[in-house]
């Protein structure tokens, strides 16, 4: 029988509540699960991808109920090339309203021209569905408290780096 295998990318910079969520709700879905952070030339990121993935894996470490998560990293490369070369079944995705909606399913369709991989949307929970690391990076850079939509370690981290500003 052949391994469900999914890949969920991001910059996940910072990491959220909301991408904890798919995680964690992908996970169930899928044997074993990459989550790739990988890079993105049009964002400048508030946290080097060697520190987002340390939040990352620190923050999955305290999911007992993850054992099949492995995070990954790429510098340049298709998505869908890497998925090639980890023998990924579907590309999991997220969705949070219809301007993601139609985003994804562009790139759904020449992901899946590329290589015939299937992408998997989850729909964001109501309750998560105005998270996003662009605005809690903008309401960080004006001194916002954004404890409550980042996991406790991510909020550590920004606190410190916030600390280490002044």
């Amino acid at each position: 029988m052949t391994q469900k295998i999914g890949l969920f990318t991001g910059t996940f910079d910072p990491l959220t509540n909301g991408h904890l969520d798919i995680i964690k709700r992908a996970s169930k879905h899928f044997d074993k699960l990459y989550v790739g952070i990988f890079k993105n030339d049009q964002k400048q990121p508030l946290f080097l991808t060697n520190e987002r993935v340390k939040m990352l894996t620190e923050s999955l470490s305290a999911l007992i109920e993850i054992k099949n998560v492995e995070v990954i990293t790429h510098e340049r490369d298709l998505t869908v090339n890497i998925a090639k070369n980890l023998g990924v079944t579907a590309l999991v995705r997220s969705v949070r309203n219809t301007q993601d909606f139609e985003y994804e399913k562009n790139m759904f369709y020449f992901n899946h021209e590329m290589t015939g991989i299937e992408t998997i949307l989850f729909m964001a929970k109501p309750s998560l569905e105005p998270l996003n690391s662009t605005r809690i990076r903008e309401l960080y850079s004006f001194g916002q408290d954004v404890s409550q939509w980042v996991p406790e370690n991510v909020a550590r981290e920004l606190r410190k780096r916030n600390e280490e500003s002044k």
